[in-house]
């Protein structure tokens, strides 16, 4: 199952959503903006305190589930929107978007979620995109990163320690590297359609993005 989760970035950084999901969740101000742009509503999570009440009503209205969340609480509402879906469909793949522009303390909460021992072993089922970029996360292993047509660059951000890190088929390469600390290596290439990573420990977020 293919799910969308729509959280309250701005809807300017969106890509463009031309691949049919299975499931569609709005967080918060994100529910507005798939109602706005005419796409399903099978779940909206938030406070809704970024809306006004008649914003808050349609979205009430449209939305064939509505979960809510008090304003004063401990998990973020895209945190609550992922455990809640990741909980009743732990095999789904989930692409967030809404969750890279506008504010980077939201950013770097989303960027991170993958840390949390709840969210860890789900991480390769997760991905966050905008208009620019398409970040992906991998655990340990040996793995292939398909080419995405538009894009040009290529990163791999260590986000934890990382041992014997080796990238292969891409203008840089590396060879069983250990990374001590978090670590990106930023502007690389594919030089096909697709490269080789792996590693023996840690997490890794794989970038994919293009200019302006």
């Amino acid at each position: 199952m293919n799910i969308l989760l729509a959280a309250g970035g701005p809807i300017s950084n969106w890509p463009e959503i031309e691949e049919h999901y299975d499931f569609y969740v709005g967080i918060d101000r994100g529910s507005l903006f798939l109602h706005q742009k005419g796409l399903p509503l099978d779940i909206a999570i938030g406070d809704f305190d970024s809306l006004n009440a008649q914003e808050r009503e349609n979205i009430f209205n449209s939305a064939e589930r509505v979960v809510t969340s008090p304003a004063e609480k401990d998990n973020t509402d895209t945190q609550l929107a992922l455990e809640l879906i990741l909980k009743e469909q732990p095999n789904a793949n989930v692409t967030v978007v809404g969750s890279t522009g506008g504010r980077i303390d939201h950013f770097l909460a989303n960027f991170w979620l993958v840390l949390e021992p709840r969210f860890r072993k789900y991480s390769q089922n997760i991905c966050l995109k905008d208009k620019q970029n398409t970040i992906s996360f991998l655990l340990p292993g040996n793995h292939t990163v398909t080419k995405e047509m538009d894009k040009k660059y290529l990163a791999y951000c260590c986000l934890t320690p990382v041992s014997e890190l080796t990238l292969a088929k891409s203008k840089y390469i590396l060879d069983k590297q250990e990374v001590l600390y978090p670590t990106s290596y930023a502007s690389n290439e594919f030089i096909d359609d697709y490269a080789n990573v792996s590693f023996s420990k840690g997490i890794v977020a794989v970038i994919q993005s293009k200019d302006a």
